[in-house]
């Protein structure tokens, strides 16, 4: 635990961001590695975090964050065959709570030919996180990263668990946080898998959007899709970190540095538009993880299926396996009918039990 002289010190940097004070990137960088390594007492580690994320921060302190859950945090996966892998991951905290998305958006894009090393965690806002849909579907948490690191070498398809490769700091605030922090932002963009080098990266909010491939930007990733979903007639403050099968979607895109900006419909990935209610989350982990299954199966409900296979298509647009988001819709479809899907599925659970 931190001296007087340091609990001093970084309760002043929390006044100072409460006035409205920026910091530098390095500066962020050291208070949130003080908050990651557990040196402050837990009630200034909870008031920095709702300070900073009150006040609203810049992308060059989000670039200090994420330098500290990288460099203090994060478990690396050894050297892997694939030269070029992909993730899929969202930052929670949206106002419209889906059946998980980014889950098998990640098997069926994987089933597609695509290397995906996926992130996730248990619930943090929602009904169920990545890693609670998983774990019913049958996947050691508690597995050591070498079979991950094996499941992407022989199967093209690995997922890490946030509890796993965040070796102390975000795994504890994970247990014991019920409200939106930073850690919501830079959390999905942490890069345990080295060659990860295009992410598909869904946001809680519009300008979320900007600051996640701001920063990703800034550290190095090449390519990313950052989502903000809607649905028609809905006010568009309510939205989802995923593209959108029930309206229009804002997506911020990176490109060897080169960022811009559009708007796409399910139209733009060949769909008709579906109801916001086939979507939602059901009532718990368990049955979004049967709805999940059965739509990997091939017999689940059309409406889900579209809703998977628009967010595989984005990666595969994005990673350059598809010409476009209609030809990724298609594969998608494809690795449903064919079984590709539910075999991908069962190779990860077995690779990973």
């Amino acid at each position: 635990m931190a001296d007087e002289l340091s609990l001093r010190e970084f309760g002043r940097c929390i006044g100072r961001i409460a006035a409205g004070e920026t910091l530098s990137r390095e500066e962020t960088c050291q208070l949130y590695k003080q908050v990651i390594l557990d040196e402050q007492p837990e009630l200034q580690q909870g008031a920095f975090l709702m300070a900073h994320l009150m006040r609203g921060p810049t992308t060059e302190e989000l670039a200090g964050a994420w330098d500290a859950l990288d460099r203090y945090d994060t478990a690396k996966l050894g050297a892997v065959s694939h030269r070029h892998v992909c993730d899929i991951v969202g930052t929670g905290s949206d106002r419209l709570k889906t059946v998980n998305c980014s889950t098998p958006a990640a098997i069926i894009a994987a089933a597609c030919g695509l290397a995906v090393a996926k992130k996730g965690a248990r619930l943090v806002t929602g009904v169920s996180g990545a890693s609670d849909i998983l774990e019913y579907l049958g996947l050691d948490l508690d597995a050591p990263l070498e079979r991950a690191s094996a499941s992407l070498a022989s199967n093209g398809l690995c997922y890490l668990p946030g509890e796993a490769f965040l070796k102390s700091g975000w795994a504890r605030l994970i247990r014991s946080m019920r409200f939106t922090s930073v850690f919501n932002i830079i959390g999905p963009l942490t890069r345990p898998c080295a060659q990860t080098d295009c992410i598909v990266i869904g946001a809680y909010a519009p300008h979320v959007c900007d600051q996640l491939v701001a920063i990703l930007e800034k550290t190095g990733t090449p390519r990313a899709l950052s989502p903000y979903g809607m649905v028609d007639g809905v006010p568009s403050r309510f939205g989802m970190d995923e593209f959108s099968p029930c309206g229009p979607t804002r997506v911020l895109s990176l490109d060897q540095g080169a960022i811009s900006e559009v708007t796409l419909t399910p139209q733009s990935f060949g769909c008709r538009p579906v109801a916001f209610d086939a979507i939602k989350s059901r009532a718990s982990a368990a049955e979004n993880a049967q709805a999940i299954q059965r739509v990997l199966a091939g017999d689940g409900p059309e409406e889900l299926a579209t809703f998977f296979c628009i967010n595989a298509a984005a990666a595969l647009h994005a990673a350059g396996h598809a010409s476009s988001y209609v030809q990724g819709t298609e594969m998608a479809r494809e690795a449903l009918s064919s079984g590709a899907a539910m075999a991908k599925l069962e190779a990860l659970v077995t690779a990973q039990c």
